[in-house]
């Protein structure tokens, strides 16, 4: 099979491709899954039920407004229960793996992180020990996060190359998912004897990922719209904090690049990989609520630090010079498209119009697959 364009995905890869993805219910799950099936992918998910949590009421979740767990194999269950995702992966016989699945939030974090670890670190490990044996599967893309680096508070751009680590739980168990990645590709899937086991494993790690269906608490951008449907004002604790802001079809088409890379390149992109944002989608959080306010009508935010605010990392920025060069890859679009995408899939909340809200979701991922809002 030919390889995709340099900087595309490919439908003709995916279609009748047997891709088992984990935390299909969550906010990039739902996103991910809705373009795979779009391709013709045969998509077994494996993730706890959605979570409702934020939602506003009469609000469902993404998952829910797609209808995806009558289009898809919709398994329910935990990645911390390693029988049941066994036989999830074995039934299945995948081609490829996209694992998702996490405890996504810092501060949750703090609250629960013997949770926190169990999933992201102990659930990494039994994914991978599925996937030895897997006897179809060629491709498996590990989803991290940009906060699995030692965060050393510089202005530069963290490389693939830097050393992982955390301060918090969610951060540090990050870097500890890209380092049982590492062993498992080191032990079990080695580059230089691909031939005799046929996997390519590699892992990817994006930026602060917004779009339309987070309703996930603690939150900036969902809890813009909570406090705009509500009529209230969101309180910012820490305005001054930079993050590499990126559009969720931006990283997602990053994974589905690299998991075709794995396949059809095969050891050369067996390795970490950074997908985050145009230079100027890399704003404090301030600067992000200014333009959220000149974009909504209503919205109003405060700035008011916490000093006894659990500790988080205030500049993270991340080098994309690798998947620029090597995959072709890079971001499509800037601030004003991010924003105004974003908007108009929020904006149906107001009204509650769920059935455009999917229409919204649906004609997004057709015009960005189709390479319109470069950036």
């Amino acid at each position: 099979m030919a390889a995709a364009p340099s900087g595309d995905v490919s439908p003709a890869f995916w279609r009748n491709r047997r891709v088992f993805v984990t935390g299909i219910t969550g906010f990039k799950g739902s996103w991910l899954a809705e373009w795979l099936l779009r391709m013709g992918a045969v998509v077994r998910g494996f993730s706890l039920e959605p979570d409702r949590t934020g939602l506003p009421d009469g609000q469902p979740t993404h998952f829910d407004q797609l209808g995806l767990a009558g289009r898809l194999d919709h398994q329910v269950g935990d990645i911390r229960d390693r029988g049941r995702l066994a036989e999830a992966v074995a039934d299945f016989k995948p081609h490829v793996v996209i694992h998702m699945a996490a405890q996504a939030l810092v501060r949750a974090s703090y609250a629960d992180p013997v949770a926190t670890y169990a999933t992201n670190v102990m659930g990494t490990v039994h994914l991978l020990e599925a996937c030895r044996h897997s006897p179809d599967l060629r491709s498996i893309v590990v989803v991290s996060s940009d906060k699995c680096y030692e965060n050393r508070e510089w202005i530069w751009g963290y490389r693939e190359s830097d050393p992982m680590g955390g301060y918090d739980p969610y951060s540090n168990s990050k870097g500890c998912t890209e380092l049982v990645a590492a062993a498992y590709r080191q032990s079990f899937f080695p580059l230089d004897r691909h031939a005799q086991h046929g996997i390519v494993l590699a892992s990817a790690r994006a930026g602060n990922v917004v779009g339309g269906g987070d309703w996930s608490p603690d939150r900036l951008i969902p809890d813009a719209m909570r406090a705009l449907l509500d009529g209230t004002t969101l309180i910012v604790r820490s305005p001054k904090a930079v993050r590499p802001w990126q559009h969720v079809l931006e990283p997602l088409r990053g994974y589905l690049m690299l998991a075709e890379a794995c396949i059809e390149r095969g050891p050369e992109v067996g390795h970490g990989w950074n997908f985050g944002p145009a230079d100027d989608l890399t704003l404090t959080v301030e600067d992000l609520m200014e333009r959220l306010a000149a974009g909504l009508e209503g919205f109003r935010w405060d700035a008011r630090p916490d000093p006894q605010s659990p500790h988080e990392a205030t500049m993270l920025r991340l080098d994309c010079a690798l998947a620029r060069s090597k995959l072709g890859w890079r971001p499509r679009i800037g601030s004003r498209e991010l924003i105004d995408m974003t908007m108009a899939w929020y904006r149906h909340s107001a009204a509650h119009a769920h059935d455009a809200q999917a229409a919204v979701t649906v004609e997004q991922i057709r015009r960005y697959g189709e390479g319109h809002g470069e950036h």
